[in-house]
């Protein structure tokens, strides 16, 4: 049987979906499988896909056997217990969209159905109160789970905010020791077999040619490969997503570093904010149809918590991803296989998720057909159920206070989040589809934070009478507030484990 193994694999473009592509290469395959090269020049700017993230970048870097307290002290990062959301639901109205779980199930039966049945009663007030990582964000706390039995101390959820440049620099050094091999330049050219469309290499402002066996698009919004040359095609959901711009700006940071992101609605999108251990990152997401770039800048710059330490930077985009992100023997990642804007901090998994995806169906030099199609079936699968979660915010909302928001709160739906949103409308039961990311919690975290009110609960809550129930959520409410009081400040977490320097 001969040797179909792949042996040169290059990497179109560096930035962080390059570079964690080049890591996990190399990590997985090891060092002698094939030789992995990547196609990297200093004329062209990177975007930085996001500098806050989900509990599974935990994952990403335990694979890679990253210690954690020395990636966040070289990417000057902080802890993230959630989001919170400002002026979604309506004017003045803030709610939190925690990690883990919020409070614990009882007799088989979801803890948000007694917590349903006992708001419809005006017995309990914010949902937050039975999370421990909404309580410990308001309170600016963290640490790490501990052994402690059955207190929510031996279960914490948590994800990062980290400089995506210093993350991209990092694991640079990390391939770079594994083996991997960055060329510096730009590609003015891509040379493919002219019977099977296959691409052969790319050429060089120099002269020079970088060739390969797998080639992976990392090239950004423009998908030099994907779309440039092989012309993937691209499903649009600006109508869904109607953002298209983004501006994003440093500031100085502050004394407190609250361990969460905040993501303020504004009148035509919306700006986040993520604290790190020397800046906070500041954006401002918006839709060119309602607002101009000078006045979404100024919109930015007026709602800042410091002084800016750059210039503001204009970012274009449309929401939507490529018709296959995997052709013949060329695989995108990251921005170049697709975009949805950061509001659930989703960039960074996608290219988490397209890698491992990647890795479990790893090709040999025959690609085949079935093995790509399933590929580009699970990838769009994915795209479309992120897309829909992040829908939600822009539905379900009150506000009538601008253009913008009366088209997102009369604007149909996608037919699977219309149902989704029914059901909870009924009895405020959620559920998680096959293996799709968000599951039931952050569905009924953010369907009750933006305001929608189920008209009853699951009945099944009533298997325990009225005052089983209350005494109940009282002592998981007890246990969430004293865990939290437990746990040190989130800056002095961060001066004993990971301080930056």
């Amino acid at each position: 049987m001969s040797d179909r193994r792949i042996r040169r694999i290059t990497i179109v473009g560096g930035g962080t979906a390059g570079w964690m592509s080049a890591a996990t290469l190399a990590r997985v395959l090891g060092p002698d499988y094939a030789e992995i090269t990547v196609v990297e020049s200093d004329e062209i700017g990177t975007v930085g896909v996001g500098e806050a993230t989900i509990p599974q970048m935990a994952t990403f870097n335990r694979m890679l056997g990253i210690d954690e307290d020395e990636f966040l002290r070289a990417t000057r990062g902080s802890i993230k217990l959630g989001i919170q959301f400002v002026n979604w639901g309506k004017l003045g109205h803030t709610y939190f969209h925690p990690f883990g779980h919020i409070g614990v199930n009882m007799e088989g039966v979801s803890f948000h159905a007694f917590w349903l049945r006992l708001k419809h009663l005006g017995l309990v007030d914010r949902i937050e109160d039975w999370s421990l990582q909404s309580t410990a964000g308001a309170r600016g706390k963290f640490m790490r789970a501990i052994n402690a039995g059955r207190s929510p101390l031996s279960e914490i959820a948590y994800a990062f905010h980290f400089d995506a440049s210093l993350y991209a620099r990092y694991l640079r050094q990390y391939a770079e020791a594994r083996g991997v091999v960055r060329r510096e330049g730009r590609i003015v050219r891509v040379h493919q077999h002219p019977e099977t469309g296959f691409i052969n290499s790319v050429e060089l402002a120099d002269g020079g040619q970088v060739g390969g066996e797998l080639f992976i698009d990392c090239s950004g919004f423009r998908g030099l490969l994907i779309e440039d040359t092989l012309k993937a095609g691209f499903t649009d959901w600006s109508h869904h997503l109607p953002c298209d711009r983004a501006v994003a700006v440093p500031c100085e940071g502050i004394e407190g570093i609250e361990p969460y992101t905040r993501a303020t609605a504004h009148k035509a999108g919306w700006q986040w904010r993520i604290p790190l251990q020397h800046r906070i990152g500041n954006g401002h997401v918006f839709c060119s149809q309602y607002i101009s770039d000078d006045e979404a800048i100024s919109v930015l710059l007026s709602n800042l918590d410091g002084k800016p330490t750059a210039d503001p930077r204009i970012l274009r985009f449309k929401a939507g991803h490529r018709k296959q992100v995997w052709i013949k023997n060329c695989v995108s990642i990251g921005l170049a296989s697709g975009f949805l804007e950061p509001l659930e901090s989703t960039s960074i998994w996608l290219i988490q998720s397209g890698l491992s995806r990647l890795m479990a169906m790893f090709p040999d030099r025959d690609f085949d057909p079935a093995t790509i199609a399933r590929y580009n079936r699970i990838l769009t699968t994915e795209y479309t159920e992120i897309r829909d979660f992040i829908i939600l915010h822009y539905k379900a909302t009150q506000r009538t206070d601008s253009p913008f928001w009366d088209y997102c709160r009369e604007m149909p739906v996608p037919e699977r989040l219309a149902e989704k949103m029914a059901v909870f409308m009924d009895h405020g039961r959620t559920f998680r589809e096959n293996e799709e990311l968000f599951n039931d919690t952050s569905w009924f975290a953010v369907m009750l934070g933006q305001l929608m009110m189920p008209k009853g609960y699951d009945p099944v809550a009533d298997v325990l009478s009225l005052e089983e129930t209350k005494a109940r959520l009282a002592q998981i409410k007890d246990a969430v507030s004293n865990s939290a009081d437990y746990m040190p400040t989130h800056r002095e977490f961060l001066r004993q484990n990971c301080r930056a320097d």
